[in-house]
């Protein structure tokens, strides 16, 4: 369906502020790197309606150092480091032109691979630095000349993150059965956070079993959403956390619009509304589990 000339006008323009939580939670998950604007002005006005800490996430090395330097920065964001699944593939098949400056320690292959890691683990340590991810697999465009590298870049986050005793947050993109293999297989992280949890009601039933934290963004308010609601609908209270993905995953009714930290009262709304919870009450829940969930 082709849209409107009204919403079409929206387009770019950031959304008005929700109403403010009476309870303080956190983004547990966001990009400000992405993000139009002053990261500084976009933690402020997620404090504003009571989103009060955040978790900024790196993907990439760039991105890592500059989630764990604004975090060093800033008391209220927290960093995590890794290397996007599909980085990995990247680094090892990519064109060595695209990996420049003083990260450069190999003209791509598993040598690439390798000093990468190297990196995140040596950023892993800070103590600003609370997760390691985001990790794990996404078969949406990997063909399986890719998989390899993504599955061995898992492997190792799994393991850095247990060495430094961080969180371990997972991107699973059209791979449940094999990230849940692989973490069964390397022995899961004490905790483990499904970062835009996308499986269905079985495999939270499967997450809830082995004590893993199940974060919803703004897509758990689509239409099209409802296996999304479904498993949150089953996921337990004290593993649920909220996310924006900003600047990515926009919640209705905004979709096609900036999406920021501060709108993550209008998915923890939707959320309390799947779980027939009071929003209090789900808002006590998430700020309790993510202070758990990354020992803040």
């Amino acid at each position: 369906m082709a849209k409107s000339k009204s919403a079409r006008a929206l387009e770019g323009v950031a959304p008005e502020p929700p109403e403010p939580l009476r309870v303080p939670v956190a983004d547990s998950h966001t990009h400000l790197d992405m993000q139009e604007g002053d990261p500084l002005a976009a933690v402020a006005k997620a404090a504003s309606v009571g989103v009060t800490t955040l978790v900024q996430v790196g993907c990439d090395l760039p991105g890592s150092r500059w989630a764990a330097d604004l975090a060093a920065r800033v008391e209220t964001v927290h960093a995590t480091v890794s290397l996007h699944p599909n980085e990995a593939p990247r680094l090892v098949h990519g064109d060595p032109d695209d990996w420049a400056g003083p990260d450069r320690r190999a003209a791509g292959g598993a040598a690439a691979l390798e000093a990468a890691l190297g990196v995140i683990d040596d950023l892993a340590a800070l103590p600003q630095v609370v997760g390691v991810g985001e990790t794990g697999l996404d078969y949406f465009r990997s063909g399986p000349e890719l998989v390899a590298a993504q599955q061995e870049s898992f492997r190792r986050h799994i393991e850095i993150a247990k060495r430094h005793g961080k969180a371990l947050v997972i991107h699973d993109r059209d791979a449940h059965e094999d990230v849940l293999r692989i973490l069964k297989e390397e022995g899961a992280p004490e905790r483990t956070v499904f970062h835009c949890y996308s499986g269905d009601a079985e495999m939270a039933r499967v997450c809830a079993e082995n004590g893993y934290f199940m974060s919803f963004a703004g897509n758990v308010t689509f239409k099209t959403a409802q296996p999304l609601r479904d498993a949150l609908a089953v996921a337990p209270p004290e593993l649920l956390l909220v996310e924006t993905d900003a600047p990515f995953l926009t919640p209705a009714p905004f979709r096609g619009r900036p999406n920021a930290p501060y709108l993550v009262p209008v998915t923890l709304r939707a959320m309390a509304a799947v779980k027939a919870l009071p929003e209090d009450e789900l808002a006590r829940h998430i700020a309790a589990n993510t202070q758990r969930a990354f020992a803040l």
